[in-house]
């Protein structure tokens, strides 16, 4: 054992960054974990400065992957006119056998990674098999990595973009060309984004009164819709279309509800481990809406954050401190 701590800045993250495919697989393994009762992860709490924003304290255990610690994260959406990050913290990694820091990390990237993960982890089990067009509404960090992530486990061969700004759309168009060669329409309304698309992603930011754009009949039947921004981008009508409404915890969708977010949502069908364990069918037939709603859960961060100190350590990246 030693008592030095690895202090991995943003950049040394990304250098030592695992590939999408390991990150869905180490979410998998985590979650079958979770359904079998076998990791530890209290409900968040956090404090909210400003309307709309956040700072989570995210702690959690998963025994399997050796793998225990705290992701301390906040979400400021007015920083995009500050030219700042919305999304900004640090994780501390512990180790399982002595209580030990081991590592501290930028959470940036982690972060961005894991919730694109975890919408390909749902997918996997909702989204068409065959699911070839996407709709990206919000053109960000997240609008990236989902669709990164569906890359992974689905044949996405064409994304219909909205953003707000246009600028953003443009970046995200070059990106998309120059990351994955993947053909990218800008489109001038949510409507368009929706509309005739097998696999939709809102990742706008989370608000607690919803804008409501999406409106009933937009999403159309057989289709998927991951939920990165909560419920921000859907009306109460178009939500009460999904045949199945899934969450990644319930007991933290639970939490969330007491704080005044979900005011109007489905019932939950079922949460992600019991979809990876079996317990619960995903899609059943061609027609079915389904709907996730993921939360973004400190194990995820845990499985990714071990993956990141695992080949950080192995290829030598980051600063080691001493005590």
């Amino acid at each position: 054992m030693s008592d030095r701590l690895l202090y991995l800045a943003r950049a040394d993250v990304e250098a030592a960054g695992p590939e999408m495919s390991d990150i869905i697989a180490a979410l998998e393994t985590m979650f079958l974990e979770k359904a079998a009762g076998r990791v530890e992860m209290p409900p968040k709490p956090g404090i909210h400065p400003a309307q709309d924003a956040f700072i989570h304290a995210m702690p959690a255990f998963i025994p399997a992957l050796r793998s225990a610690g705290m992701k301390w994260v906040s979400g400021f959406p007015g920083n995009q006119a500050r030219g700042l990050p919305n999304i900004s913290g640090l994780i501390v990694l512990n180790d399982p056998g002595t209580g030990f820091p081991k590592a501290v990390m930028d959470c940036t990237w982690i972060t961005a990674k894991r919730t694109g993960a975890a919408t390909a982890v749902a997918a996997k089990r909702l989204a068409r098999p065959g699911s070839e067009i996407a709709g990206i509404l919000g053109c960000g960090v997240q609008g990236r990595s989902n669709l990164e992530a569906l890359r992974a486990v689905l044949p996405i061969k064409k994304v219909k973009a909205f953003d707000r700004s246009a600028a953003a759309a443009g970046t995200f168009r070059a990106d998309s060309d120059r990351m994955f060669g993947i053909d990218v329409e800008i489109v001038a309304t949510p409507e368009a984004a929706v509309r005739g698309s097998d696999v939709v992603v809102t990742a706008g930011p989370i608000l607690k009164t919803p804008h409501a754009s999406i409106k009933a009949g937009w999403l159309g039947p057989g289709a998927f819709a991951s939920l990165v921004d909560y419920d921000s981008y859907w009306s109460r009508e178009a939500l009460a279309e999904a045949d199945k409404f899934t969450t990644d915890d319930r007991a933290q969708f639970e939490y969330v509800k007491t704080l005044g977010y979900f005011k109007d949502v489905p019932p939950v069908y079922a949460e992600l481990a019991e979809l990876i364990a079996g317990t619960k069918p995903g899609r059943e037939s061609a027609r079915e809406r389904t709907i996730a709603c993921n939360l973004g859960l400190a194990l995820e961060d845990m499985a990714t954050a071990s993956l990141v100190y695992e080949r950080a350590v192995a290829r030598g990246v980051g600063t080691w401190l001493e005590p």
